[in-house]
């Protein structure tokens, strides 16, 4: 008797989209229910040793270099894989959606990369996840183009040798697509994410002279390393094309990682590309994982932690001579800043800050860094030439002037900075501001002159929580109080229907955003991730 036929995924709760077809091909599904048979198992251990080690810092209060991979550390022979051509240089790299006119605007915006984004700056609608896929496919085809409606501006590619090369993002690890299931079972988003751009793109991209390029987001160990390199082993196998073929950027974006990454980087080393210093989701991620650990912990506002904050400049200058003593690429943090079209006193100050912090990450060593704007390329742009002129990076600067102890990553104190009222309400704003938006779809929104996405929001939430239960005092001697919270929330969310008026406003997810913020801002059982209840919501 012949064996039963594996399961096939099932599409659940989803309207059918233009063009879907084109992706959800009964081969590509076949090989994302393959993947999740192999790896989901994995990826759930994985989960359950992320809350088991949350629970150990809870308990003591630090963390440190791992003693079981010492031997890895200590071992200067080892070394990742070289650069494909695609990826040596990569002195400006461009983040955002998947969208079809931020896909033409991204590779036409004169940066080496652009990171095209499935996670914080994508809200994981199904549309989103689909036409996502389509809009790559499409721009490899050399058959996108797209006219703004509101403006009947169009857009089009650029000559194929001016476009920027393609690095994607697929969703945590966390997060699951309820869309396609398994015998009842979601598939987890990354594995969609990766599965349906590797299947269709992988041999295209190859046909490009490029490859299929991953950005990991939101990495807490090596061990979630090991399992993404078996993925890629197995990946290409299935499709028959070379290992090492994929090559992964992992985002230092966690505490825990920032302990573990020449072992992160050895767990990838044939399909490593480099690093990269995330700044929001790391600093939400301290506030996470030392949520715990009293006063020496409290981070003041999110505006007030610079990449020049000692903890900071530890985790940013380990980063780089980490990946430089291992051949890798070390990628700088982004620069958020959108021009306003109306005030040319703010662009100029904006432009300024801008340039200062470019010109110190080329300073220390990075080989490139991030912009969410093409505006802020040239900017970038210039920081880097300055520094590598014709040499496509700056590997060759070891930084073994740099010493980072354990204890230094976590310094927090040593932040001359405390909590602010302002910085309270900054926090609420924001935060309502951002998720109203990413529960109409969208990731990345423009708040304030700034480029937020996800992550924006997780530091936000997570500071009002943190603040809250330390009983920080602010400056004008108000207490952070969740009574306090709604207050401001209550305030905020009267000003902006002021602002948009009374139809806009009913027409928008406005008090929606407000309930989830204060949800997750002050339940004492703190969530994991903003986006898992958010994600509920989500229609």
């Amino acid at each position: 008797m012949s064996a039963p036929a594996p399961s096939t995924l099932a599409i659940v709760d989803a309207e059918p989209l233009p063009r879907q077809d084109e992706v959800l091909t009964d081969a590509a599904l076949a090989f994302v229910a393959e993947l999740h048979r192999q790896f989901t198992p994995r990826r759930n251990e994985l989960l359950t040793r992320r809350t088991e080690r949350r629970a150990e810092i809870a308990r003591t209060s630090t963390l440190d270099f791992l003693p079981e991979t010492a031997a890895v550390r200590a071992d200067d022979s080892w070394k990742v894989a070289p650069a494909p051509a695609a990826l040596n240089d990569r002195r400006v790299e461009i983040t955002g959606p998947t969208d079809r006119k931020m896909t033409i605007n991204a590779l036409n915006s004169g940066a080496r990369i652009w990171l095209a984004d499935f996670e914080d700056a994508s809200a994981p609608t199904w549309e989103n996840v689909i036409l996502g896929q389509l809009n790559l496919t499409d721009a490899y085809e050399r058959r996108i183009d797209f006219t703004d409606p509101k403006s009947g501006k169009s857009y089009a590619l650029n000559p194929a040798d001016e476009l920027a090369t393609v690095v994607t993002r697929p969703r945590g690890w966390h997060l699951d697509e309820r869309h396609l299931q398994l015998d009842g079972t979601p598939v987890p988003g990354a594995l969609v994410d990766f599965g349906l751009y590797f299947f269709h793109n992988a041999q295209r991209l190859i046909d490009l002279g490029k490859g299929p390029y991953f950005y990991l987001p939101k990495t807490e160990s090596h061990l979630e390393a090991r399992l993404w390199n078996d993925i890629f082993v197995f990946a290409q196998d299935y499709i028959g094309i070379p290992q090492g073929t994929v090559r992964a950027t992992v985002l230092i974006e966690t505490i825990t990682a920032a302990y573990e990454m020449e072992e992160i980087l050895y767990e990838l080393r044939d399909h490593a590309s480099g690093l990269n210093a995330g700044r929001w989701d790391y600093l939400f991620s301290i506030v996470k994982n030392f949520r715990d650990g009293g006063a020496k912990f409290v981070l003041p506002d999110r505006n007030a932690v610079t990449m020049t904050a000692p903890f900071m400049r530890a985790y940013t200058e380990l980063l780089v001579r980490t990946c430089h003593k291992r051949g890798a690429h070390a990628i700088g943090g982004m620069a958020a800043f959108i021009p306003s079209r109306r005030d040319a006193e703010v662009n100029k100050v904006a432009f300024e800050k801008v340039k200062a912090d470019k010109d110190r990450e080329a300073g220390d060593g990075f080989d490139g860094s991030w912009v969410a704007h093409p505006d802020l390329v040239p900017i970038a742009m210039a920081s880097f030439d300055a520094v590598l002129g014709e040499k496509p990076n700056q590997k060759d600067r070891l930084r073994e002037d740099v010493s980072v102890a354990a204890g230094d990553l976590i310094a927090i104190d040593t932040l001359d900075a405390r909590p602010t009222y302002e910085g309270l309400r900054n926090a609420v704003a924001v935060g309502i501001r951002y998720i109203e938006a990413w529960l109409r779809g969208l990731g990345a929104v423009a708040i304030f002159n700034l480029m937020e996405d996800a992550a924006t929001a997780e530091i936000s939430r997570s500071q009002i929580w943190q603040w809250i239960n330390a009983e920080v005092v602010f400056e004008n001697g108000e207490h952070a109080t969740a009574d306090l919270a709604r207050k401001v929330a209550a305030q905020e969310l009267a000003a902006i229907r002021e602002e948009i008026g009374e139809e806009t406003f009913t027409a928008g997810k406005w008090q929606q955003a407000h309930d989830l913020l204060l949800q997750v801002s002050l339940d004492q059982d703190y969530a994991d991730f903003l986006t898992l209840p958010a994600y509920e919501q989500l229609r």
